[in-house]
């Protein structure tokens, strides 16, 4: 995977400290990098966070799609309007908006590669709540489909399933729903451990490299095994 192992890369957050402490991380090791501000869940910061990666290395060839908000288990009996419209703003309109603004470049030059981070909520039905579940099985549904579509264009698409991973994303979760969480932890014994974000973008990485040239619309899950119990 040595193609793309030295990637010109745009990293975005909603914090632009941490989006540059990684940019940071990236220059020490060699790489190159800029950081950009970006709320995924605002059309305008998505169009200017794949402006900015065009303009300033004069194309597009992989997009990924991280960021994401928990839903605090939240079932459906409990979901709020605002809650419901929070979550799938950031984990599916956000990716979707993204897509469709990569989409043009990649068509241009016949070749693009998506990678979408989904979650072990977006194969089963119990390890989040109702909008964060939806949601991540909307970008399953939105892989394949992306995935199908353009297989002719040169552009492929595809997911990665994570289980439970050591990032910031459980900032996101304040007070879990007593009863949301007692149901998606059924079954947590069987996870043999906390994943490492590394382990993630190890994935991701064979996902966007040519390594990966005849894999499209696929969803790999990352969970050391967690989901076949």
């Amino acid at each position: 995977m040595k193609d793309l192992e030295g990637a010109k890369v745009v990293v975005s957050d909603m914090n632009l400290a941490g989006a540059s402490a990684t940019v940071a991380d990236i220059e020490a090791n060699g790489g190159t990098a800029i950081a950009v501000a970006a709320n995924v869940a605002k059309e305008e910061d998505v169009q200017n966070m794949i402006d900015t990666a065009v303009n300033t290395y004069g194309t597009l060839d992989v997009l990924v799609n991280n960021a994401g908000i928990m839903d605090n288990m939240v079932p459906a009996a409990d979901l709020t309007d605002e809650l419901w419209e929070k979550v799938l703003a950031v984990n599916t309109t956000g990716p979707m908006r993204a897509i469709r603004k990569a989409l043009p470049s990649f068509m241009e030059k016949g070749a693009g590669t998506i990678v979408n981070i989904a979650s072990l909520a977006g194969i089963n039905g119990s390890r989040a709540g109702a909008a964060y579940t939806t949601s991540k099985h909307a970008i399953v549904g939105l892989t394949k489909n992306v995935a199908f579509q353009y297989a002719t264009k040169g552009i492929r698409c595809n997911a990665i399933a994570p289980g439970g991973v050591s990032t910031n994303i459980g900032t996101t979760m304040a007070t879990p729903n007593p009863f949301g969480l007692e149901r998606a932890m059924a079954g947590i014994s069987a996870n043999p451990r906390t994943g490492e974000a590394e382990e993630i973008a190890t994935v991701a990485l064979f996902l966007a490299s040519e390594d990966s040239k005849f894999v499209n619309g696929v969803v790999i899950a990352a969970d050391a095994d967690w989901s076949a119990y």
